[in-house]
């Protein structure tokens, strides 16, 4: 059986905790980021990151088996 490709994608935006659990970066913080309609409190919480929903956990695993 051959082995699975890693998602280019997903390498670039998901990894792994010690834990297992999936870390991610919050999505809406690239452009428009002054005077137009977010606020610094917004955009101060963007900058942490999460974590992926249990319910896509398993998925993005698979994605990133590899690293």
């Amino acid at each position: 059986m051959p082995k699975m490709k890693t998602h280019s994608g997903a390498k670039k935006r998901f990894s792994l905790t010690k834990t297992g659990k999936v870390k991610r970066a919050h999505a809406f913080k690239s452009h428009l980021l002054n005077g137009h309609g977010k606020t610094t409190k917004r955009k101060r919480g963007l900058r942490k990151g999460g974590y992926a929903d249990v319910t896509n956990a398993a998925t993005i695993r698979e994605m990133i088996a590899y690293k």
